[in-house]
C-alpha cells in the first residue's frame, strides 16, 4: 500500500526526476542514469509515479519479457529522450544473454511459487538490471559522442557479492566506459570473487578492500560527494542507487503476476478480481523489494511485500518497531545480505515523508549524527501497511535448504532460502506467495553442502572459473588511496 501522504500515481508517463533530499528537480532520465547519485547525495526518484490501467494490465499479460519491460519503461522514459524503437531494441538486446527465453521463469515447487532470477550470465538476479544498464550507458555515450562531445564514464561500484560480477558482465567491452568494482576482502564467496577477477577486458578493474561491504559503499558515496574528483573522471554508478536498476527490476513483478495468474486460472483456482499475490524478497540493499513497491504503486495488484532478512536485520527492526539503528555486520551464509545500512531504503523513506526532501534530509541528518532514526504513530502504520518483514537465522536458513531438497527436490541458494522461509514464519499461504530466488545455488556450494552433501554438478560456466587467471588490486579502506588508484589507472 502506498503511503497515505504520498502523491497519487499519474495516469500519464513521468519524464523528470528529483533528488530525495530536495536539491535537484526536473532532472532528465539520461542525467539520472549517467549521474547515479544527486549532488546533494540524495537518490533520484520520479517526480510523479505513473500508473497502469486495468486495460493495460490485461494487454500486457500477453507480452514476451522484453516487450513487457519496454511497456513499463516507457512510463518512465520520454520518447524525446529515447525513441520507442531504440528503447524496445535496448530491452530486446538486454535479454539476449539469458539462458531461457522467459528470462525470469516462474516454477511451482510443491505449493510454493518460485520466481527464478538466476538465468543471466552471472547466475544472479542483478543480471536483469545490469544487462540493461550496460546497454543504456553505451547508448547514451555513443549518442553524445556522435554530437561531438567527449563523452565517457567511469563506473565505481561496491559489491557484497553478486552486484560486482553482474556489473562487470554488463559493462565488459562497452565503449567509453571504465568499470571499478570494490569488494570486501574475504567476505564474498570464492565463486563470486572469481566471476569478477577472471574477466580479462581492459575496461574492468577489481579492487579488494580491507573492510566490510558498508566500508566499500561508504567510499562510493564519498567519491560521489567529492565534486572535483567526480567531474574529473566522469563518475557513474551501477549500484542500486542508480534508478535504472530499480526500474528494470519492476518488470519481473508484473511478469510473475501474469504467469502465476495464468497457472491458477488453468488449475481452476483463479485470483479474485483485483486481488494480487504476495512476494517474499531476500533483502540487503532494499532495491529489489523496492521495485515491487513501485510496481504496486503503479497499479499492479500486490497483497504483501515481505522484506526477508538474515541476522543483519536493521530493516526487520524498523518494520517491527519503527526504530532504525546501525549495528555491526554479522557474517552469515548469505553474504549478499550482510549489510548494516540499506542504501535504497532512502527512496522509501522519501515517499514515507510525503515526498518531502526537507523532511527526509532532517531524518537522515539525525541518523548520520546518532546512528538512529525512530518513526512512530501514523508513519509506522503506513510503513507496516506497505511491507511485512521476517528475520531468518542461519539454523532455519539451512533447515529450509534441506527441506526443499529432501521434500521437493529443489535446491535453493542461502539467500533464496531466506525468502522461502520468511512467509512460512509469517503464516502466509504458500499458494498465493511468490518467492524470489535471487541466485543459483551453485554460487554458494560451501553453504549448501552443509545440509546437501551430494550437490548436483555446477553449471559449466561456473566450473571453468578455476581454470582462468585472476587479477585484482588490494587497497586499504581509504577514500583518497582508492581515488589515487583510479586516476593512475585511467591515465595509464
Amino acid at each position: 500500500m502506498a503511503s497515505d501522504s504520498s502523491p497519487p500515481a499519474s495516469s500519464s508517463s513521468t519524464t523528470s526526476y528529483c533528488s530525495t533530499r530536495g536539491g535537484a528537480k526536473g532532472v532528465s532520465f539520461e542525467n539520472v542514469v549517467l549521474g547515479g547519485l544527486a549532488e546533494d547525495r540524495g537518490l533520484y526518484v520520479p517526480e510523479v509515479l505513473p500508473s497502469v490501467s486495468a486495460q493495460e494490465l490485461a494487454e500486457w499479460r500477453k507480452l514476451a519479457f522484453p516487450e513487457l519491460a519496454f511497456k513499463i519503461m516507457s512510463k518512465y522514459i520520454s520518447t524525446e529522450e529515447i525513441p520507442s524503437d531504440d528503447l524496445l531494441d535496448l530491452c530486446k538486446r538486454s535479454a539476449t544473454n539469458f539462458r531461457t527465453e522467459e528470462v525470469t521463469p516462474v516454477v511451482r515447487v510443491g505449493k510454493a511459487w518460485v520466481l527464478e532470477l538466476f538465468h543471466g550470465p552471472t547466475f544472479a538476479f542483478k543480471d536483469v538490471a545490469l544487462q540493461f544498464l550496460g546497454n543504456l550507458f553505451e547508448y547514451f555515450l555513443l549518442r553524445r559522442r556522435a554530437k561531438g562531445e567527449e563523452a565517457g564514464l567511469t563506473i565505481l561500484g561496491a559489491t557484497s557479492g553478486d552486484t560486482g560480477s553482474a556489473a562487470i558482465y554488463g559493462l565488459r567491452g562497452k565503449a567509453h566506459v571504465n568499470c571499478f568494482i570494490m569488494f570486501p576482502e574475504g567476505r564474498v564467496s570464492e565463486i563470486q570473487e572469481r566471476q569478477m577477477t577472471t574477466v580479462p577486458d581492459a575496461n574492468i578493474h577489481c579492487v579488494s578492500v580491507e573492510g566490510s561491504f558498508d566500508d566499500c559503499q561508504d567510499i562510493v558515496k564519498a567519491a560521489f560527494a567529492d565534486k572535483p574528483f567526480r567531474e574529473e573522471v566522469k563518475l557513474g554508478a551501477v549500484n542500486s542507487i542508480n534508478w535504472a536498476r530499480v526500474l528494470a527490476q519492476m518488470t519481473y513483478y508484473f511478469w510473475a503476476h501474469f504467469r502465476v495468474s495464468e497457472a491458477l486460472e488453468a488449475a481452476g483456482e483463479p485470483l479474485e478480481e483485483g486481488s494480487g499475490l504476495s512476494y517474499s524478497v531476500p533483502t540487503g540493499n532494499f532495491g529489489d523489494v523496492l521495485a515491487g513497491y513501485y510496481a504496486k504503486r503503479m497499479g499492479l495488484p500486490v497483497d504483501r511485500l515481505v522484506v526477508a532478512v538474515n541476522e543483519n536485520d536493521i530493516l526487520h527492526r524498523f518494520f517491527s518497531t519503527g526504530k532504525y539503528w546501525r549495528e555491526g555486520v554479522v557474517p552469515t551464509l548469505a553474504p549478499s545480505m550482510d549489510i548494516c545500512v540499506s542504501s535504497n531504503f532512502e527512496r522509501y523513506l522519501f515517499h514515507l515523508s510525503g515526498d518531502d526532501g526537507e523532511v527526509l534530509a532532517g531524518w537522515l541528518k539525525s541518523f548520520e549524527a546518532t546512528g538512529q532514526l525512530t518513526l512512530e504513530g501514523e508513519l509506522l502504520d503506513q510503513a507496516q501497511s506497505a511491507f511485512s518483514s521476517s528475520r531468518v537465522v542461519t539454523e532455519d536458513n539451512l533447515a529450509t535448504i534441506k527441506q526443499f531438497w529432501d521434500e521437493k527436490s529443489y535446491l535453493l541458494c542461502p539467500h533464496s532460502s531466506v525468502g522461502a522461509k520468511a512467509p512460512l514464519q509469517l503464516g502466509m499461504p504458500e499458494g498465493k506467495t511468490v518467492v524470489l530466488a535471487t541466485a543459483h545455488p551453485a554460487k554458494f556450494p560451501d553453504a549448501v553442502k552443509k545440509v546437501v552433501p551430494d550437490l548436483p554438478p555446477a553449471p559449466e560456466a561456473l566450473q571453468v572459473l578455476w581454470d582462468l587467471p585472476t587479477r585484482s588490486t588490494k587497497m586499504p579502506n581509504d577514500l583518497k588511496k582508492v581515488e589515487e588508484f583510479m586516476l593512475e589507472t585511467l591515465k595509464a
